[in-house]
Parts: structure tokens; sequence; C-alpha cells
């Protein structure tokens, strides 16, 4: 081999590794915490993630089906509160509302959503989690091919989680597809966010109305 053939190979090894160090990262200490359904210890709280909504209003597929598995958390006993992170940024697009009233509307108690309405992307939620609504332990919910990613931001965050990955089975695969791809970038940015310790978008105070829900 010559040396300008084998600087070149160095060269390419060292940009790979540089590359794929991040999402290794991410996605190997998610992985470490990820459970079945059945398997989730008892925690406080369980935190989902949004997903979205229908044109009118009502949580999209993907996210009913994380409202379903932590309905059945709270039905089962094995978390007590449910606090919904999601995107308020207008008055037409209220993803923790939505949250809620699916969550009443089956059977969970109104006091026993907590409703993050600055959850703008998974590293926000997560930091919004532990410094504005004080949570320290939790279950995450959200998709299969997500939940790695939102393990890792929250462990970054300080609290200490194990996750839910519910199906993202989809009737176009090609979207399946797309949401899976995404996470390579999504890992990347996920490393600089806990390595930087970016803040969220909105910050906010403190706020007690999870542990009131807590103590109620």
């Amino acid at each position: 081999m010559s040396n300008r053939r084998r600087v070149a190979w160095i060269v390419g090894c060292v940009l790979l590794a540089l590359v794929a160090a991040p999402v290794l990262w991410v996605q190997g200490v998610g992985q470490s915490e990820v459970r079945g359904a059945a398997d989730v210890p008892t925690t406080p709280v369980a935190l989902v993630l949004g997903a979205g909504l229908k044109p009118d209003g009502a949580p999209s597929v993907y996210l009913t089906r994380r409202l379903e598995a932590a309905r059945d958390l709270y039905a089962r006993g094995v978390v007590d509160v449910l606090l919904v992170s999601g995107d308020n940024g207008t008055a037409q697009h209220d993803e923790p509302t939505a949250m809620l009233d699916w969550l009443v509307d089956h059977g969970v108690p109104a006091d026993k959503v907590v409703r993050d309405h600055a959850g703008f992307d998974t590293h926000d939620s997560c930091v919004r989690a532990h410094d504005v609504f004080g949570v320290r332990d939790a279950v995450v919910v959200t998709q299969d091919y997500h939940v790695r990613r939102a393990l890792f931001s929250c462990t970054a965050a300080g609290i200490s989680v194990t996750g839910v990955g519910v199906s993202s089975e989809s009737v176009r695969p090609i979207q399946a597809f797309v949401w899976r791809a995404r996470e390579l970038p999504a890992s990347w940015r996920a490393a600089w966010d806990a390595l930087t310790g970016r803040s969220p978008v909105y910050a906010g105070p403190p706020e007690t109305t999870l542990q009131e829900a807590l103590a109620g």
C-alpha cells in the first residue's frame, strides 16, 4: 500500500469513527434501559412524549399508541402520574391538552395527568421534566425507534429512567423508514446537546404541579 493510500485509509477510518461514535454512544446508553411493558419497575412518573396531531386536533396514530401504553401503566399501578410533554407553540397546536383529553376520555383521572406545554423536542422534554417538574425517576414512553435516544437524553438530564417502546408500524412503510433514518442525525444532535448542556427553548421556573399530583 502506498503512503498516499495509507493516509487516505487512516483518514477514512477516523472520519467513520467520528461519525459513528455519537450514534453508538446515544443508542448504546439508551438500549441498556429499554424494557418490555410487562417488565417496567414501579416508578412514580411516566413521561409521555408528543408525536403530532391529526388535522382535527386529535392525537396522531403514533401518539395514540404512546398514550395507550401510558394508560396501561397507570391502570396496572406501575406509575402514579403521567407527565405529557409536547408542542404547544401556537394556540392551534396544543399537543399536551390533546393528550390530557385522550387520557381522561380513557379512564385516567385528570388530576393524575400533568401537562408540559414546552416539550418542543426530546431534549427539551427531558431537561424540563428534571429542572421544571422535579422528575428524578421516570418511565419514558415513545416509539420503538425513538426510545433509545429519549432514554439517553433523559439520562443526560439527570433522570433515572427505563423506557417502553411502542409499535412504529405504519400503513406507509416509507414513513416508518424515514423516521428510523432520522435517528442518525438526531442521535448526533442528542450527543451534542448532552455535551454542551443546551438549555431548552423555554426553560421556565420550577413548577409544583407534578409533586401535587403525586401527593394527591
